[in-house]
């Protein structure tokens, strides 16, 4: 083969890779569950908010602020905890302790910098956040802030958060 053919071919395989690009659309984001189940380090969270039957929520329009604790963190609550959660009679327990890392509406990080705040989780009680010295949630650090979804945002934490 020429290099002139050569030089043709490759221009035509281009042509048509950036007209697929250009049929397929702009890249869209995943939602907060999809976002979770892909980073691999929520594996614990994701199959709770299956167990509790929360999967269509989080999927929904929102938006959300998930305060997301990693399987590290899930790790750190006293053996059998996540066990006994899981179970089916447990599942309103369970419920109320994954919509307390859930508040409504998009809060990046940028609003909470500096200040110390209260925000009402869906769970009906208010969570403490303290941006002063890094952020964090009640006594939970926030590790990564600002994990973008398409209906809301996710923000690490090294804590499960307990209601009372």
């Amino acid at each position: 083969m020429s290099f002139g053919k050569h030089r043709f071919l490759s221009s035509v395989a281009a042509t048509f890779a950036f007209a697929a690009l250009v049929a397929a659309g702009p890249a869209r984001a995943a939602d907060i569950v999809d976002t979770a189940a892909a980073a691999g380090s929520f594996n614990t969270l994701v199959a709770a908010v299956k167990a509790a039957d929360l999967v269509t929520t989080l999927k929904s329009p929102g938006p959300f602020t998930v305060f997301a604790p990693t399987d590290a963190a899930f790790k750190k609550l006293p053996k059998g905890t996540v066990e006994n959660l899981l179970k089916p009679e447990n599942k309103a327990q369970l419920v109320k302790v994954l919509t307390y890392h859930v508040v409504p509406g998009k809060v990046p990080s940028s609003a909470v910098i500096g200040k110390r705040l209260s925000a009402t989780t869906v769970e009906g009680q208010k969570v403490h956040i303290d941006g002063r010295h890094g952020v964090r949630v009640n006594k939970a650090h926030v590790v990564k802030a600002d994990v973008e979804a398409d209906n809301g945002v996710i923000h690490v934490i090294d804590k499960v958060l307990i209601p009372r």
